[in-house]
């Protein structure tokens, strides 16, 4: 008898695919065309996103805007363009990124060799002081990078190193990166850690070095997924970092003699024990809830994308297995909770449904919040559709 744990990835993947088949409708529209029509759409003439609806209209909708959500949803489009091309494809991305370079992107003090992604209150809507975002660097470069490979045009080279010198710029001799810099506050501020920052800036600054070549970009990339590695090696339970996992993927699949270095094994290890984490802290049997069962569509897309993008990393055949059937129960998910009617069609509200009241632990806000539709929902959706059509087409 064969044990389907051992059993090679591409059997595997057949064995996955065969039984999801089994429990999935066959839908009319293509997923991903849904959801990327759906993030053209709200993309208005200025190239800024409407951010936030609520599909309920008796819910008032606080007026804010993330500008690191907005960048991460030009990447998910940029990573639509690059498979399905279309003039209206290029021209939303055009729209999103000069709405970015325009409003977003400036100058830190008198630092002439840097720029960041400023988060503006008049743009942001908050009123926290005016500051620019580690985070805002990293998928700043993401998003400017993956839309320069689309064709957007007047996408400079000088910004793209200048904002991978803001990163360095907040990177400590460890490799620790710092997650805001706040003008009003001296600079550099340390007062609060991030879980995803680091993660994203390490993904910007490898994908600048895909195609500029300087070892200082790589560098700090290396160091700073190594001391995450580091700092994460006597905890039990690992986060849910998905952005550490699809940089280290991107980083180890260059070809260099980096890949014997000896930060290599630690760096497997930690997108290893990142995934076995995820998929330890999966609710079994959500079909309809998804991966952390109360229904949420983020938790389950930003998961997947992690997962994905490390199987070629793992290296027990077991949790191979384990991930690929979490994955391809996540793409049911979120096949069967997209939205399927006007004027909403192709997105995701927050959560799937309603959740009852006697919900353990059920947060005041959640029920009222799993109508609403941001654009990072679809975003994050979008990006784990594309990569689990690329996962079982093979390209």
């Amino acid at each position: 008898m064969i044990c389907r744990a051992i059993l090679p990835v591409a059997a595997l993947l057949a064995v996955t695919l065969a039984a999801a088949a089994e429990e999935t409708t066959p839908a009319t529209t293509n997923p991903v065309h849904a959801a990327a029509s759906y993030i053209m759409k709200a993309c208005t003439k200025s190239g800024q996103f409407r951010y936030r609806i609520n599909t309920d209209p008796t819910v008032r909708v606080t007026p804010k805007y993330n500008m690191l959500r907005h960048a991460g949803t030009i990447y998910a489009l940029a990573s639509y363009d690059e498979r399905y091309p279309s003039p209206a494809g290029l021209a939303t991305l055009t729209r999103a990124v000069d709405f970015m370079q325009r409003y977003a992107i400036g100058g830190v003090g008198s630092q002439t060799n840097m720029l960041a992604v400023w988060s503006r209150p008049h743009i942001s809507g908050s009123d926290d002081p005016l500051q620019a975002k580690l985070g805002g660097a990293g998928l700043g470069l993401v998003a400017l990078l993956s839309a320069r490979r689309a064709g957007v045009p007047h996408i400079e080279i000088t910004t793209l190193r200048k904002l991978a010198r803001f990163i360095l710029f907040m990177q400590d001799e460890d490799g620790r990166l710092v997650a805001k810099y706040v003008p009003s506050q001296g600079g550099r501020c340390d007062n609060w850690v991030s879980l995803y920052y680091p993660g994203e800036a390490a993904l910007g600054l490898v994908m600048l070095y895909e195609i500029e070549p300087n070892p200082e970009w790589l560098d700090g990339a290396t160091q700073a997924l190594t001391y995450l590695a580091r700092s994460r090696e006597g905890e039990k339970e690992l986060p849910a970092d998905h952005w550490a996992l699809l940089a280290t993927h991107r980083l180890l699949q260059l070809t260099r003699s980096y890949e014997r270095s000896r930060e290599d094994p630690l760096l497997r290890r930690h997108a290893n024990r990142l995934c076995d984490s995820i998929l330890a802290g999966r609710i079994s049997g959500t079909r309809y809830t998804g991966f952390t069962g109360d229904g949420r569509i983020c938790p389950t897309a930003t998961r997947m994308e992690g997962l994905i993008a490390a199987l070629p990393l793992l290296s027990d055949p077991r949790l191979k297995a384990r991930a690929l059937h979490a994955v391809t129960k996540g793409a049911v998910f979120l096949r069967h909770t997209q939205l399927k009617t006007e004027p909403w069609e192709g997105a995701w509200t927050r959560a799937a449904t309603k959740l009852p009241a006697d919900y353990p632990n059920l947060p005041d806000s959640f029920n009222r919040r799993a109508t609403e539709i941001r654009i990072d929902y679809v975003q994050h959706a979008l990006s784990a559709l594309l990569m689990y059509e690329a996962l079982v087409t093979g390209n």
